[in-house]
């Protein structure tokens, strides 16, 4: 075997390399001279003690003989292939055998390269070096992807999200409203809608001004969003000082009842930024429309019930609830 050790290194290396050979000079030689060229490498002399090995401490790339006692190479790499862990980790097959079938059967089990021995160790640090070069490239595809797809979430948070009040915006709500609307008349179940507006909010601003105005809007949001437990209901802030919450297979009772928790959940809230002596208080008007869609049907008629008992909730007095033929 011509090692040629030594070769002066031609610049350090990066990469952690796992070497599996149950020949004491074979792991000796290859430790040496793949340190001398700057990489970090771990030695084991068995297919098991590999297995352990990549578990502990995944590898950059793994060196592989074929010929070992109880558990050979090649089902050493089946393994590793088969973990969803370690499979995108390159292997590099060491053996003595160099039939063809050999070399095909290595590929087949997911082996990345094939080196014959003897080996020039030269065709080593060559083969070696591409495999890393491949898995860098690899990686910094997958974290290119990662960071793209992050992105994209935020992106598509930001779409549909409401800057001021970080709960959902109009279009969003506009868009699952259609869809809730088409899937409730294919099941025939129910669809509630509420719409709330905070009383007196213009001259809530007046008097405190817009940055108070910003937080009440703030509070109120979250209070919503807070009050809306199932992952299929929607809170949107529907416009200025008015929020809409979606309910798919809810009932007028249903939503009549969360209606009435977040009318007294704002109710209850403090403004504390609101300059004292007054209280601090604001309070919210509810409208509640619920109907069994028909595909006939224009989704408008839900939003247009709604908002009529909104207004009558305000013609009311205010801090009221009104449903469909009664109110709270």
């Amino acid at each position: 075997m011509d090692t040629n050790l030594a070769i002066a290194p031609s610049q350090s290396q990066s990469g952690a390399i796992l070497i599996v050979d149950d020949t004491p000079d074979n792991l000796h030689i290859l430790f040496e001279a793949l340190t001398h060229e700057g990489y970090e490498v771990r030695c084991v002399k068995n297919g098991a003690m590999a297995l352990i090995g990549v578990e502990a401490a995944p590898p950059d790339l793994i060196l592989l003989d074929i010929r070992m006692p109880e558990m050979n190479g090649y089902d050493v790499c089946e393994q590793l292939k088969a973990n969803s862990q370690t499979c995108e980790i390159p292997i590099i097959f060491l053996s003595a055998l160099g039939e063809p079938v050999d070399k095909v059967k290595a590929f087949q089990v997911g082996g990345a390269d094939y080196i014959t021995k003897p080996f020039q160790f030269e065709e080593v640090l060559v083969r070696v070096k591409h495999q890393l070069t491949i898995r860098n490239l690899q990686k910094q595809r997958k974290e290119l992807i990662d960071a793209l797809e992050r992105a994209n979430q935020e992106l598509q948070r930001l779409v549909n999200v409401d800057g001021l009040t970080q709960i959902f915006n109009r279009s969003h709500f506009d868009r699952c409203l259609t869809q809730e609307w088409n899937r409730s008349a294919r099941e025939k179940l129910p669809l509630s809608l509420i719409l709330a507006d905070i009383d007196h909010f213009k001259q809530y601003n007046d008097l405190y001004g817009h940055i108070a105005g910003d937080r009440c809007l703030q509070k109120v949001a979250k209070t919503i969003h807070n009050a809306v437990k199932r992952p299929s209901d929607l809170a949107a802030r529907y416009g200025g000082e008015e929020f809409a919450i979606l309910l798919p297979n809810t009932d007028l009772t249903g939503a009549a009842q969360l209606a009435e928790t977040i009318r007294l959940m704002v109710e209850q809230l403090i403004i504390t930024d609101v300059p004292q002596p007054s209280p601090g208080r604001v309070s919210i008007s509810l409208g509640v429309a619920s109907v069994i869609p028909s595909l006939d049907d224009s989704v408008d008629t839900l939003v247009a019930a709604a908002d009529r008992l909104l207004y009558k909730a305000k013609a009311q007095g205010r801090n009221k609830v009104c449903i469909q033929g009664n109110n709270y």
